[in-house]
């Protein structure tokens, strides 16, 4: 670089705009993004350790994506080299990858291309830039506003882990206008600036999240607002409401009628109708039209909403939206308007039902099951009749009264299949009554016919949802498995419902086991992380083992030891890898409190690793819960007076109010959680039918013997049971081999959350 380069970069650098001037330097300076740049997150180990792999930043415009691309370009010891999709082409590709070789080779120095609007990217482009991807001569990051699991070409994508930017909050961008008035070098520190509290209100709440809107805003304020301009004495340059407000008087509205964001705002659109919510649906209207959506792709939607999703519940509703779609034809904008607002609020408020998808059901069959031919009776008697007979039999619906008879209309393979089944709701609900009638007239007509095909009516026997003393019945999901693993999945899927872990969360498996729900949060918190503590060496070692094939940033970050030590083991973890105090979004902990009466202390532990707003999901087995053992012991054949003490035992262990081990329940797991700072969110059960043989081993825990030393609870039911003790294991040994107890567990799921 000669004197006159650096002169005209430095002058370059004086009159660049405010927003690019303030542009962050380091991972300090950067503000928001905290769900991936967080302590503890994925990409902030990634650029701290100079471990970065292609990447691909994606946002709306002004959350930082080019930032932090300069940001990693000021982190890492590898060389870096910026080209723009648009305006680069393939000859600027192949310099970048000669001088990446070159480096590779001379001094064995990684190269970073960043590539602006990379979904602009052509084939050509693509193809002198692939292979060199991914033999790693070069680590890609990409910066788009478009959606690039639909905008980016599929190879690029493949070679390269996305993470999302999200909008700064008001406070974010009130805290990069701070920093512009207080900064001497690069902002208006020099300078004497006021900026009025309702002023900087107004600018973060029109800037809509986008970073560079504020800083141009409060730039183009500051530079028209002449010193002194409100009489003061000095030379103050004053920023009132009524300046900001001249400074930036239009919400930009992010819209895109072919990108992500379109896609977005008409679902939005449709789901809040559907959802019956008029205020929402006009909402998400009024913004599509108010930044210049198609009013006739609108209508067309409506058009299509009324049939799908009310149907015959309201038949006037696909009438309302025709006559909105022609009203619309002849008047036109902006008076058109009115009849798309009366279209809305009609479908909005209309009664609802998606019968009409008994169409595609009626397909489906048609695709998976053999082409029956019409039935006699059903065909075109104007051809065939004498020949074939073809329409013989056919009786007539208007010569009977009501103008209905029983008759089959199905193929013979088909009869009794449904596919229509009426909503509840308007008018489609007085058409439920007379179709029912009218298909159990038909099916009784045709059982009684010879031939009629009355073994296709299976009866179903779905699993019933018991209710057990205390609780609501839509409370309780009663699940009977006749594996553990069946019972295992089922309760994985459910915690991951309830948790809602997302693709930017710090999840914390916090008795991970084998495993069992950490792998599952490493598919879903693919941008944030997870961590997971393990009680024994082996269980570390299983874990590692299976990470194996994971690189080692996406990997579970494994700590092993005892719950009271994890909240050191998490800093020390921490600290040792750069992260500082890491706070966890998601803390999932099943069979962690234990039976030694210190569930609310292990429960607080928990508390304090969740960031604001975080969520704690505890997965326990509840003794109390479930049923008794031998509440039925005649039945095991066992003599009626020891049957009634095994029973009385037993019932006497869990009512003993002191004890840890079986005196508690979700209920105290719910009030523990609310004495740690926690708000309950939710709490259910899930029971599992439990059968297991009756074994000496089993016996030796209850009664006490050989092999059971040291096992917690030993000799608890032998100690309730007194002198009649061995009588009672004496008989229970004595019963047949092939002896099984059943019992139905319960599993308690206790959602608490930490306010924001």
């Amino acid at each position: 670089m000669d004197l006159f380069d650096h002169a005209r970069e430095r002058t370059l650098a004086e009159k660049a705009p405010l927003a690019a001037r303030m542009r962050p330097v380091t991972l300090e300076e950067y503000v928001g993004q905290a769900h991936i740049l967080g302590p503890g997150r994925l990409l902030r180990r990634a650029i701290q350790a100079d471990q970065l792999s292609s990447v691909i930043f994606y946002g709306p415009p002004g959350t930082g994506k080019t930032t932090l691309a300069r940001i990693v370009a000021h982190t890492t010891r590898a060389h870096f080299i910026s080209i723009n999709a648009v305006l680069a082409g393939v000859a600027e590709i192949r310099n970048a990858v000669a001088e990446a070789e070159r480096l590779l080779g001379e001094a064995g120095r990684r190269t970073i291309l960043f590539v602006d609007e990379v979904h602009r990217f052509n084939k050509a482009q693509q193809d002198a830039l692939l292979p060199h991807v991914e033999n790693g001569t070069l680590i890609l990051i990409g910066a788009t506003t478009e959606n690039p699991y639909f905008e980016v070409n599929k190879t690029v994508l493949s070679r390269s882990r996305v993470f999302e930017l999200k909008p700064l909050g008001e406070a974010e961008l009130a805290t990069l206008l701070g920093r512009a008035l207080a900064d001497p070098q690069r902002g208006y520190g020099r300078r004497n600036v006021r900026l009025d509290p309702d002023a900087l209100g107004h600018l973060v709440r029109v800037a809509n999240g986008d970073a560079r809107a504020a800083l141009n805003a409060l730039e183009l304020a500051v530079e028209t607002t002449p010193p002194g301009a409100d009489g003061a004495a000095d030379a103050t340059v004053h920023v009132t409401l009524a300046v900001a407000e001249e400074s930036i008087q239009r919400r930009a509205v992010l819209y895109d009628k072919e990108g992500d964001v379109h896609f977005d705002t008409i679902s939005a659109f449709i789901k809040s109708l559907r959802g019956s919510d008029p205020d929402a649906a006009l909402y998400w209207m009024a913004r599509m039209v108010y930044a210049g959506e198609e009013p006739r792709f609108i209508l067309r939607r409506m058009l299509i909403f009324a049939a799908e999703d009310i149907g015959l519940a309201d038949p006037n509703a696909l009438r309302v939206a025709t006559a909105a779609a022609e009203a619309f034809d002849y008047v036109g904008m902006p008076e058109g308007r009115f009849h798309l607002a009366e279209a809305c609020l009609y479908l909005a408020t209309a009664p609802k039902s998606n019968s009409t998808m008994a169409f595609f059901d009626a397909l489906a069959t048609v695709q998976q099951e053999r082409a029956e031919e019409v039935p006699d009776p059903l065909k075109d008697a104007s051809r065939d009749a004498e020949g074939f007979g073809h329409g013989q039999g056919y009786q007539y619906p208007h010569a009977f009264r009501d103008h209905w008879v029983a008759q089959q209309y199905l193929p013979a393979s088909l009869q009794g299949r449904l596919f229509y089944q009426p909503g509840a709701l308007g008018f489609e609900a007085g058409l439920a009554e007379r179709v029912q009638r009218l298909r159990e007239a038909q099916l009784a007509a045709l059982r009684e016919a010879p031939g009629a095909l009355a073994d296709h009516f299976a009866g179903g026997n779905p699993a019933a949802a018991t209710a057990l003393p205390g609780e609501a019945p839509d409370a309780w999901r009663l699940r009977t498995h006749s594996t553990l693993g069946e019972h295992l999945e089922a309760l994985r899927v459910r915690a991951f419902e309830l948790a809602e872990v997302g693709r930017h969360h710090l999840v914390l498996d916090a008795n991970a086991g084998a495993g069992l729900f950490t792998w599952e949060a490493l598919r879903r918190a693919t941008e944030g992380g997870v961590w997971c503590r393990v009680e024994t060496p082996q269980q570390a070692r299983e874990l590692a083992e299976q990470a194996r094939g994971l690189s080692a940033l996406a990997a579970p970050v494994i700590v092993q030891g005892a719950p009271e030590a994890l909240p050191e083991l998490i800093r020390a973890q921490g600290q040792g890898q750069g992260q500082g105090q890491v706070r966890f979004d998601r803390v999932l902990a099943r069979g962690l409190l234990g039976r030694d009466g210190r569930q609310a202390e292990r429960i607080a532990l928990l508390a304090g690793l969740l960031a604001p707003a975080g969520r704690l999901l505890l997965v326990e087995t509840v003794p109390r819960l479930g049923e008794r053992l031998f509440a039925q012991a005649g039945a095991l054949g066992l003599p009626e007076e020891l049957a009634k003490q095994l029973a009385a035992a037993e019932e006497a262990l869990y009512a003993e109010p002191d004890d840890p081990a079986l005196a508690w329940s979700d209920e105290h797991l719910a009030r523990w959680c609310g004495e740690a700072g926690l708000t309950p969110l939710r709490r259910e059960r899930l029971a599992r039918l439990v059968e297991f043989p009756l074994t000496p081993a089993l016996l030796a825990r209850w009664f006490g013997g050989p092999g059971a030393e040291g096992t917690p609870g030993v000799g608890r039911l032998a100690a309730r049971l007194g002198s009649a003790a061995e009588r009672v294991r004496r008989a229970l040994l004595a019963l047949p081999a092939a002896t099984t107890l059943r019992r139905r567990t319960v599993v308690a799921l206790v959602l608490s959350g930490r306010p924001a």
